[in-house]
Parts: C-alpha cells; structure tokens; sequence
C-alpha cells in the first residue's frame, strides 16, 4: 500500500480518518466548488483541459472513464472530444459532487473509489483523473484498477498539481494557494468549510510523493510509456499506455 501523503494533522488525526474527513469537506463544499475553481483558475480550466485529454491521445468515439469525477469538469471537455456523451463514465467517492455535477445528458456517474472502480475490465479506451491523486487512499491499488479497467492498447491520462523545482516558484505558488485563494474562496463561495478546502488542497499538493515515485508506480502496474508532460512548471500531465499483450 502506498499513500499520496503522510496523514494532515491539522485536518485528520491518522490515515484512516482521511477517507471520511476528505469526503465530508467535499460533499460539503461542491456547490460552490466550480465558482472557485474558475475565478482561481482565471478561467482557463477548461481550455487546458481540452488540450491535456487530446495531447495524451484522446480522439473521437473512444470510451473514456474519468475517476474523482467531482462536479464533472474533465468529463465535460472528454465528452465533446469523444462526441458522444454516452461513451464518458465518471466516478467519484463523494455524492455531493456526483449531485452537482454538470455533465452533458448521456454522462453516466457512478459512487466508486479509485480503489475500487465500478466498471468491468478493459471498459475503457482512455481514462482519466484530474487533480484527484492526491487524495487516493492506496496509490498502488488504484493503479492496478486503472490497468484492469483499460483495454489493451489504451491510454491513461493524470492531471495534477505538483512542485515546482524552482524555489522562487514553489514561494509564489504558495503564497497563492495558501493565501490568496482561501481569502478568494471566502469571498466567492457560500459555504464556511471553502477556505479550508483550499488550504488542504495546497497542503496535499506540498506534501505528495514526487513525480518519479508517480510514474515508477504507474510502471509497476504495467504500464508503458510513461511520461510526464508540464506546463508552466506547476501543471503535470502523467501519460501511459496499457500494452496490446
């Protein structure tokens, strides 16, 4: 078994306090979870998401499975590459999210785990995850999920937020994620528990494993291919593909 991050104290006292804490502050908090995501995101997401999914092989009439689907901002940019909004499942632990998703009609959402994906084997063509690694309970175990779940020949796709190896980045990073979103949260959502959403979301990404211990994890579920692409040295697009045989 191998955990994102060493339990957060300020948040939850030991790992297995994590899974109900993470899924209380998100179910919580998913009204506004959008607002905040796009005034913090200077609204871009979308944008960069579109070219993330297609840049790691994403095409038309493909059958993708997106996990920690939250409030469905990459299942709605998979569902206009694919075409198709019947060919997207999203998966997510959290039913406030799944309730406030906003995905086109067609999106099958599913209650499931990273750990336990509800799908049969080899479902999917492409599967994605974005900004949900680090709050998985056992890294190994969704890995070898998403190896079951992919066809052979298919393609795997993990968006996240990861440290930057410039110190002055990583210090202006900080003060953004740290300070001036939770302050931005405050003002821009409705629910008391936002702020503190978004100082755990800096925290997770200041205290996950790095990059090469992501990919060598993803090579050890089978995988080939594995690549990191970044953008603005913030951004980490983790790429790999099932192998035909």
């Amino acid at each position: 078994m191998e955990v994102p991050h060493p339990p957060l104290q300020e948040y939850y006292a030991t790992e297995g306090d994590r899974p109900e804490w993470v899924r209380g502050i998100f179910n919580r908090t998913a009204a506004d979870y959008e607002r905040v995501e796009s005034a913090m995101a200077f609204g871009t997401g979308s944008w960069y998401r579109r070219r993330a999914l297609q840049g790691s092989g994403l095409l038309p009439g493909m059958r993708v499975v997106d996990v920690g689907v939250g409030t469905g901002l990459v299942a709605r940019e998979a569902a206009k590459i694919v075409g198709d909004p019947c060919l997207v499942t999203g998966i997510d632990p959290s039913p406030g999210m799944v309730a406030h998703a906003r995905v086109p009609a067609g999106v099958n959402l599913l209650l499931g785990m990273a750990e336990r994906i509800p799908v049969a084997d080899h479902a999917a063509d492409f599967l994605s995850m974005g900004y949900a690694l680090r709050h998985i309970g056992d890294l190994t175990a969704a890995y070898a999920e998403f190896y079951r779940v992919l066809r052979p020949g298919g393609a795997l796709c993990i968006l996240e937020i990861t440290m930057p190896d410039s110190p002055l980045q990583r210090a202006l990073l900080k003060a953004y994620m740290r300070g001036a979103v939770p302050l931005l949260a405050r003002v821009v959502a409705r629910h008391s528990d936002m702020p503190e959403l978004m100082r755990y979301y800096w925290d997770t990404i200041e205290a996950c494993v790095p990059p090469a211990v992501v990919m060598q994890g993803i090579r050890d579920a089978g995988f080939t291919e594995v690549t990191r692409h970044i953008e603005l040295g913030v951004f980490s697009e983790y790429r790999a593909r099932k192998p035909l045989s």
